[in-house]
């Protein structure tokens, strides 16, 4: 029987078993709670405190200014809402792009509930959101600004730095979703003028329910979660200090090994678009070609439904996905290629072919030839005939 062979990296990653190493002395022998004024808890605490620089080092930031959380949803909730209520008296109007993630775009929704208002940014066919059309948007009402850095379902890049220049020029703090660009592209939050920053542990090699947001020292913000005073009063609850400390592995191996991963996966990325848009008509890359995440590729298929496509690769052990993994059971069109100008059936169409540590190029041979087969098998059944 074929191997499992995993596409889907962008959802979530692997653990590296460098990680759990790691991670195991916390769970039994190293257990005390950060807060506890015992030697246990004050042991416990100074491991936060040096995974925290860990972190501050690696976006040349401080250490207070890195805030740990259970999830990159959380980071972005606080971010927003936080940011938004701290400032309410002042300024009441947020702005984001239309292709956030979920958990950005349904806070925004929900802040506008709450009489916030809030400007959602168009993009372009590539997925870039125009700087001067933000620059038109910014009022002296807005408070903050969101946009994604690195997007997570069709890997586009925006210009984060120029982002936050205009910002800061205008008196407006900025936030980025870094989630999918964390540890695949430099982050330097002081040289890209950036005042808040989510990233993930579980999309960088580490577990799932650790993450963290950076905010920059004199950000005014108010705590979602109340309580302990836990992270400089920011997130009451007791820290997952095995979690955060795999999240700290996990960035401590992309210190050393990163910069060449990135490029391996790079050219396999390169790789496998020929492969697919040479060697099957009627496919189109989604994203633009060059300016994209390192392991990101993202194309649909014209008369296929990428539902139908999902499904037979995984019979074939092969895991890809149609789009955002936090939403992909609504079988909606995604809103990231439909604010990008796709057609309904052009989004339907789509998948999301993401590479990782254990990626090989044996197996983007497999995945082409299998999806070959099945696009030719699929249309031969399609009412939306190809010729």
């Amino acid at each position: 029987m074929k191997k499992q062979i995993y596409f889907d990296y962008a959802a979530t990653t692997p653990v590296d078993p460098r990680v759990i190493k790691a991670m195991l002395p916390y769970f039994y022998k190293q257990y005390g709670n950060t807060m506890s004024g015992h030697s246990l808890g004050q042991k416990a605490n100074q491991v936060l405190e040096d995974v925290r620089q860990l972190f501050a080092d690696y976006i040349k930031a401080s250490p207070e200014e890195i805030i740990f959380t259970g999830s990159a949803t959380e980071s972005n909730n606080l971010a927003l809402k936080g940011v938004m209520f701290a400032n309410r008296l002042q300024k009441n109007h947020l702005i984001v792009s239309q292709i956030e993630h979920d958990c950005v775009l349904e806070s925004a929704q929900w802040l506008e509930k709450q009489g916030f208002k809030v400007t959602y940014l168009p993009v372009d066919k590539n997925g870039f959101i125009n700087i001067g059309e933000l620059e038109k948007s910014i009022t002296p009402q807005t408070a903050l600004v969101s946009i994604i850095h690195g997007n997570n379902e069709v890997g586009t890049i925006q210009d984060i730095e120029a982002i936050g220049r205009l910002c800061h020029s205008r008196g407006v703090y900025f936030h980025t979703d870094a989630v999918q660009s964390f540890g695949k592209l430099p982050i330097d939050v002081k040289k890209q003028n950036i005042d808040l920053l989510t990233a993930s542990s579980h999309k960088i090699y580490g577990p799932k329910g650790a993450a963290l947001l950076f905010v920059k020292n004199g950000v005014r913000i108010e705590p979602i979660l109340h309580g302990g005073g836990h992270e400089r009063g920011l997130r009451s609850s007791t820290v997952n200090l095995p979690a955060i400390i795999g999240f700290g592995k996990a960035v401590e191996i992309l210190n050393k090994e990163g910069k060449k991963e990135n490029a391996r996966l790079s050219k396999l990325k390169d790789y496998l678009i020929k492969k697919v848009l040479t060697n099957i008509k009627g496919t189109h890359l989604n994203g633009d070609p060059q300016k994209r995440l390192s392991n990101n590729i993202n194309i649909s298929f014209a008369s296929v439904e990428g539902e139908s496509l999902m499904m037979e690769l995984d019979f074939k052990k092969i895991a890809v996905s149609t789009g955002s993994a936090c939403s992909s059971k609504i079988l909606m069109p995604s809103h990231v290629l439909m604010a990008m100008g796709r057609q309904p059936q052009e989004a339907h169409g789509s998948l999301r072919i993401s590479l990782g540590r254990w990626t090989k190029k044996s197996d983007i041979d497999y995945l082409v030839i299998n999806l070959k087969k099945i696009t030719k098998k699929l249309r031969a059944i399609s009412p939306f005939n190809y010729d």
